[in-house]
């Protein structure tokens, strides 16, 4: 994640990342870059262009673009708002060098206060809806929609990630693989819930998120992979399989620790 250097001025950004020993970035781009207004309908080719221009110099590609939208908001004002800037990512995702834009899917009790009986149906067919408008906005600049799962979100389990591709049959539409956002309390289960992402979608999985889980008393919390209770090693293989040379995005890690865990992940897979 780029914003993990914190936000900063673009070249001073960029030179730090350079430090990390990386070869890609997820770019948010407000959480990121301090010294250029990227509010909505700001962007233009020559922004994008000049964004992607300074992160290929110093050696490092803009992999995908993080937009993390609620795209089931209950108020539908809001969620205009949040749709329309999306798009306007999907339409420069190409000048910055990015073949898609990933946004996760809404906390899965949106609507509980609504309806406490049908609110899992009404939250899902609000992200039908957000996901159709944006997988044909998506078709019609080349690049891809990327979804994440998460336990506690509108596609809160692997079944849910399948069904919404089933459901809005879009080649444009991919998979950010997040496994411990899929985990979440059920740890002592993780491998049959990771196989079965693998199962279900491995096909459409274009991204890969990856962190770790740590026990805390009786609760559970993510943090830096690799030394966690997370099966790393057997999903670094399992991706690799399926997925050959993907990018994976580190969360839950701090700059003075990016070094010893890329160096550690890399390690991993030999």
């Amino acid at each position: 994640m780029a914003h993990t250097a914190g936000c900063l001025p673009l070249r001073e950004l960029t030179a730090t990342l350079q430090t990390y020993n990386i070869d890609f970035v997820q770019l948010a781009l407000a959480k990121a870059i301090q010294d250029i207004d990227l509010s909505p309908g700001k962007l233009s080719p020559g922004l994008a262009s000049y964004i992607g221009e300074q992160f290929d110099k110093a050696g490092i590609r803009i992999g995908v673009l993080g937009c993390y939208i609620n795209p089931i908001h209950p108020d539908p004002a809001i969620r205009r708002v949040e749709i329309d800037r999306f798009k306007e990512h999907l339409r420069y995702a190409r000048q910055f060098g990015a073949p898609m834009v990933a946004t996760e899917t809404g906390a899965l009790t949106t609507f509980q206060e609504f309806d406490p009986y049908r609110y899992e149906e009404i939250g899902w067919d609000a992200l039908k809806a957000t996901v159709e408008e944006l997988a044909e906005e998506a078709e019609k600049w080349g690049v891809f929609l990327a979804l994440e799962g998460v336990c506690t979100h509108t596609l809160s389990s692997p079944a849910k990630m399948r069904r919404i591709l089933d459901e809005v049959p879009s080649s444009s539409i991919g998979v950010v693989l997040d496994p411990c956002n899929l985990i979440g309390e059920e740890v002592h289960l993780q491998d049959e819930i990771v196989d079965s992402a693998f199962s279900l979608f491995g096909d459409r999985i274009i991204l890969a998120h990856l962190k770790d889980i740590y026990k805390d008393g009786t609760r559970i919390r993510h943090g830096a992979s690799g030394q966690g209770l997370f099966h790393t090693t057997e999903f670094l293989n399992k991706l690799e399989a399926h997925k050959p040379m993907i990018d994976v995005s580190l969360e839950e890690v701090t700059g003075i620790d990016i070094k010893d865990t890329v160096t550690l992940l890399r390690n991993l897979r030999h």
